[in-house]
């Protein structure tokens, strides 16, 4: 396996590599071969394989569409395939985080502890974005989209004009042999009150912690974590979290190269 790059990740070389992707925006159609795939899995979750995905070169330009199933299949990110996430951080009025813990139904990651959301946004007109402003516009649609979904909080208990950027991480990440995650992600911070109703099909668990009880979780051996959570905890979100009255400090243009 080559090393990915900047000269690996054009436009080009992703359509080369990869034939089953969509060079426009446009949806996918399952395979013969997934009915072994995902034999096993959850009605639900395998119907959710099939959401279509953007696909990026380095620089989190759109190169074109792809299922969440080949997005997410560890040989084609081996190959480098990259497309766009975004992972949401909601903390209430005393500035605790609320968690989830991923359903065991879960193709990715199951039973994990992870942050407030994460997901991707769509190929869709509503959710892509060609640029930083309408990227982060087409992930902030996405972030209300899932967080009903996930944990039915109504879209306007998390208004767009409340979610704050902060960055972007680049990173990869192995969940088993077969799965895993390469993804530009958009990191998002909200506060905000919510009426949370979780939806059993994706989350087993949800709970609000502050930094400190957090802290105590990773040190618990029994829990396992997303290693995207682990990633930023490890890194950024302490800091990120003792100052947000003023998290759009850390707002950057840059991507973080984590892979």
């Amino acid at each position: 396996m080559s090393a990915i790059t900047e000269t690996t990740l054009t436009r080009d070389n992703i359509l080369r590599l990869f034939p089953d992707i969509a060079a426009t925006m446009q949806t996918e159609r399952p395979s013969a071969q997934d009915a072994q795939l995902f034999d096993g899995y959850d009605e639900e979750q395998v119907r959710l394989m099939e959401e279509v995905c953007i696909v990026l070169d380095w620089n989190d330009i759109p190169c074109g569409s792809a299922s969440k199933k080949t997005c997410h299949l560890m040989s084609n990110i081996n190959n480098g395939l990259l497309h766009r996430a975004f992972s949401v951080f909601l903390f209430n009025e005393e500035n605790k985080l609320l968690l989830q813990q991923r359903a065991d139904e879960k193709i990715t990651f199951p039973g994990m502890w992870t942050n407030t959301c994460c997901s991707h946004p769509l190929a869709i007109p509503s959710e892509i974005g060609y640029d930083l402003p309408t990227s982060i516009m087409g992930v902030k649609r996405a972030a209300q989209r899932k967080l009903d979904q996930e944990l039915g909080i109504a879209s306007d208990q998390v208004p767009l004009d409340k979610f704050h950027f902060l960055t972007r991480i680049h990173y990869k990440a192995p969940s088993d042999g077969v799965w895993g995650e390469h993804e530009i992600d958009y990191i998002l911070f909200i506060k905000a009150a919510p009426t949370v109703t979780a939806n059993p099909n994706e989350v087993k668990d949800a709970k609000y912690v502050t930094a400190k009880e957090l802290r105590v979780m990773f040190e618990d051996k029994d829990l396992t974590f997303t290693p995207w959570f682990k990633l930023i905890c490890e890194t950024y979100l302490f800091d990120w979290w003792s100052n947000l009255d003023e998290v759009n400090s850390f707002r950057e243009t840059e991507i973080r190269r984590m892979i």
